[in-house]
């Protein structure tokens, strides 16, 4: 398979999240598995499995501009809030005219 044709959310993961995905799927889904074998507890592992499912669902909207997926991206990851992802959003948007 070419480059080009591996999705883009699947580019737009990082390793580590590539490793979960690998080792849900190796697991069944279970998330209690997972939570054994990362040594924590169920609602750790659920919200990194939400956290995750944003992700992908951010990133399979090709509609989507990638500059404001980053940005989403970071809230998400909770590197910056979601106040200011909005006031960055709204400005890039205002500059490039996106809707």
């Amino acid at each position: 398979m070419e480059r080009k044709e591996i999705p883009s959310w699947i580019m737009a993961l990082d390793k580590e999240s590539l490793e979960f995905i690998r080792k849900f799927i190796l697991n069944s889904g279970s998330l209690k598995n997972m939570s054994t074998l990362y040594d924590v507890s169920y609602p750790t592992v659920r919200a990194k499995l939400d956290r995750l499912i944003k992700k992908i669902e951010l990133h399979s909207k090709e509609e989507d501009v990638e500059f404001i997926n980053m940005i989403k991206g970071f809230v998400i990851d909770e590197r910056i809030s979601l106040e200011v992802a909005k006031v960055i959003i709204e400005k890039y948007k205002g500059e490039k005219d996106i809707k």
